[in-house]
């Protein structure tokens, strides 16, 4: 096989890929092997005919589609390797020489990612942020287990911070009044004190006698996790339908022992801290692991195809329209809420769509150059591990499926990848 190839830009080139005969001799065989086997011929089991006969009683039309087919895919896939072209998109092949069995020249126009230029990794720095869990934060996690195990107390008397009161809710916008998706609930159990609601809420449902309805307007704070509610003034109107005292049972050993099995309230403390630690030590792991990550491809140059950046903003988009679906908002909604049309929100995605991807790219490329490898011992362990976590049978086969496997793969090299590189940032 002879491959010339030409750049037409950055993103974009063309391969003219010329087959030699054996090649497509091989591939003919294969093809008749492949068709043998549901041809029938006169004295012969299926698959037991004769190449030459076989070849005779097989429609010629037939025979030289799925070869031309069989032909042009082997010998693509064999180019793009040998070229090592990272392929955005399928071609657009053209056949330009056809000889049956004995002569292909076909061109390949495809999109893929260019040249990878690196920075100087290896150089650059990044600190880890100390990770600790404070008495303040353990003492909070008591402090909820303490709620919740609280006795409830029906009481008629107005809600005083440390109650919980069952409220119905709604907001509205406060200038137009049209309704807002997801700020209204009935029966709604909030813990006075708790600061789980906006600022300012819990603050208002105070000194309210059970029966008693309140309207009161709150602006929702600039940096609130819902965009379009982001300094937005809401009107509420909550009333009260139930208020109760909570005892909390006392702090001690006997209360460790209800949660877990602790024999003092200092093993529970000590496991708190250890399992808190934990957990931040995982966030502060892969905040770091974006960061550093995020730092070495604004620092790379790297011509990327449009097609992957739109595909990471679909998926971006479907990232977003699940959360709405879960919030009980529609697409249609949420654009309008942030006055933006279809295109336009697609847009706003592009910058960050185009990191990830090139975040990604660059990802690959380091494990390239620092030939790190997943062995087959290594993935077979790494599943069997997996397959430990689950006792269904289902989710168990799940794991054997070679797509599944794949991505396992990927995983754990972009796993290695990462611990390679905190091995050069951190000194």
């Amino acid at each position: 096989m002879q491959v010339k190839k030409e750049q037409l830009n950055p993103t974009k080139l063309k391969l003219t890929v010329s087959a030699d005969p054996a090649e497509l001799d091989n591939i003919r065989q294969g093809v008749l092997k492949q068709l043998g086997r549901e041809a029938k011929v006169p004295g012969f089991r299926p698959g037991k005919a004769p190449e030459a006969l076989l070849e005779k009683q097989l429609d010629p039309a037939l025979l030289q589609s799925e070869f031309l087919e069989q032909a042009v895919n082997f010998l693509y896939v064999n180019a793009v390797q040998q070229n090592n072209l990272r392929p955005a998109a399928q071609p657009t092949i053209s056949v330009t020489k056809f000889v049956p069995f004995s002569t292909l020249e076909f061109t390949a126009e495809l999109e893929a990612v260019g040249d990878i230029k690196l920075p100087d990794y290896k150089k650059m720095k990044l600190a880890e942020k100390p990770v600790e869990a404070t008495a303040k934060d353990v003492e909070e996690i008591l402090e909820n287990l303490r709620e919740r195990s609280a006795e409830r107390e029906e009481v008629k008397r107005a809600a005083k911070s440390g109650d919980e009161a069952t409220i119905d809710f709604k907001g509205v916008d406060a200038k137009t009044e049209a309704a807002i998706e997801g700020a209204e609930g009935s029966d709604y159990p909030l813990a006075l004190g708790s600061k789980t609601f906006i600022p300012g809420f819990e603050d208002e449902i105070i000194g309210v006698k059970p029966g008693e309805e309140k309207t009161f307007t709150l602006t929702f704070p600039k940096d609130y996790g819902v965009k379009d509610l982001q300094n937005r003034k809401v009107k509420f109107t909550v009333k009260v339908k139930k208020v109760q005292e909570l005892k909390k049972p006392k702090l001690d050993d006997a209360f460790a022992a209800t949660v877990g099995p602790f024999k003092s309230l200092s093993e529970l403390k000590a496991d708190i801290k250890k399992q808190l630690t934990a957990e931040r030590k995982r966030e502060a792991r892969q905040a770091y692991d974006n960061e550093l990550l995020e730092k070495i491809a604004q620092k790379s140059q790297i011509a990327i195809p449009d097609a992957l950046i739109e595909e990471e903003i679909d998926r971006l988009e479907e990232e977003e329209k699940r959360d709405l679906v879960y919030r009980g908002q529609t697409w249609q909604e949420h654009l309008d809420a942030e006055g933006v049309t279809a295109e336009a929100h697609r847009e706003q995605k592009r910058a960050a769509a185009e990191l990830r991807v090139k975040a990604g790219l660059v990802l690959g490329e380091i494990a390239d150059k620092e030939n790190v490898t997943v062995t087959p011992e290594e993935l077979e362990i790494r599943i069997q591990l997996l397959k430990g976590q689950y006792t269904d049978p289902t989710m168990q086969a799940e794991l054997d499926k070679p797509e599944n496997r794949r991505d396992i793969h990927s995983r754990m090299m972009a796993e290695k990848t990462l611990d390679k590189l905190r091995e050069y940032t951190a000194k």
